[in-house]
C-alpha cells in the first residue's frame, strides 16, 4: 500500500471514530415557566458554638455542605442559598418516596450545639422566616421534618429540645398531645412510621428519630405512652389538613 493509499485509510478510520457533532439548537423563549417549588424544609441544627463558626463551615468549598438559611441565637438571619437552587444539606436521606432531598427542600441551620434550649429569640426568627418562606413556596403542613426524621440513625438534629409543638401551632408540622384514643387491635408501629414517611430499613432508628420529634425524648427508658396512638393521631391529622 503506497503513502497515500496509507493516509485516506487513515483518515477513513478517524472519521468514523468521531463523535457526532453536538446540535447547535436554536433559542426560542417560551413565557410558560415558572421557578421550581420546594416541597420540604428540613430543619437543623449547626452543631457549633456560635455563629461564626457555622458559617466558615457553610461556606468553605473544601467542607461542600450548606443551607438555605442560618439562624442565629441573637435572631440575625442570614441567607446563604437562593430557594430555587439545590443546597447540600440533607445528604443521604429519605421521606416516604422520595429520595433526593437536597432537590426537593429548603435546609434551615439553627445556631445551636446540639445539647442546649433554643431561645424565645431565635424560635421567633425562625418562625418569622418560616412564614416568609410559605408566602413564596406550597410546603405542605406535614412536610416540615427534621433531619433527625429524614435520616434516622445518621443524624439527630434538630435535638429533643426542639419546640416542634409551637412551630406547629403556627402551621409548621404536625403534632397530637393530650389524651389520644388507643390504636386498634392489630395496629402495627412499623407500618405507620412508613406511612408517615419514616425509612424502615432500620425499624429501631427510626422509631427512635420518631419518639425524638414527637414525643420529646432521647431514650426508649423515656418513651412511656403508646406509640401506635400517637402514630394513629398524627396521620389522621396528616389527612384532614
Amino acid at each position: 500500500m503506497n503513502f497515500v493509499s496509507l493516509l485516506c485509510l487513515l483518515l477513513t478510520l478517524v472519521a468514523c471514530s468521531a463523535p457526532p457533532l453536538r446540535p447547535s439548537p436554536e433559542w426560542r423563549a417560551s413565557p410558560n415557566f415558572d421557578q421550581r417549588r420546594a416541597n420540604f424544609l428540613i430543619l437543623h441544627h449547626t452543631g457549633s458554638q456560635d455563629a461564626a463558626t457555622a458559617l466558615a463551615t457553610l461556606t468553605s468549598p473544601e467542607r461542600r455542605v450548606s443551607a438555605h438559611y442560618l439562624v442565629g441565637r441573637d435572631g440575625k438571619v442570614w441567607q446563604l442559598v437562593a430557594e430555587h437552587a439545590r443546597a447540600w444539606h440533607a445528604g443521604a436521606a429519605r421521606w416516604g418516596t422520595a429520595t433526593d432531598l437536597n432537590s426537593l427542600s429548603i435546609g434551615v441551620e439553627l445556631d445551636n450545639n446540639g445539647s442546649e434550649a433554643y431561645g424565645d429569640i431565635q424560635i421567633d426568627a425562625l418562625l418569622a422566616l418560616l412564614d416568609d418562606i410559605r408566602s413564596r413556596q406550597s410546603i405542605p403542613r406535614a412536610n416540615f421534618l427534621g433531619h433527625g426524621d429524614i435520616a434516622p440513625g445518621r443524624k439527630s438534629d434538630p435535638g429533643v429540645l426542639f419546640p416542634w409543638k409551637k412551630l406547629a401551632e403556627r402551621g409548621f408540622g404536625l403534632w397530637c398531645d393530650g389524651s389520644l384514643p388507643g390504636a386498634p387491635a392489630g395496629f402495627d408501629v412499623n407500618q405507620a412510621l412508613q406511612t408517615l414517611g419514616y425509612d424502615i430499613s432500620q425499624p429501631g432508628a427510626a422509631l427512635a428519630a420518631f419518639r425524638r420529634h414527637y414525643r420529646q425524648v432521647e431514650s426508649a427508658a423515656e418513651a412511656n405512652g403508646d406509640d401506635g396512638a400517637l402514630l394513629q393521631c398524627l396521620l389522621l391529622q396528616r389527612t384532614t389538613r
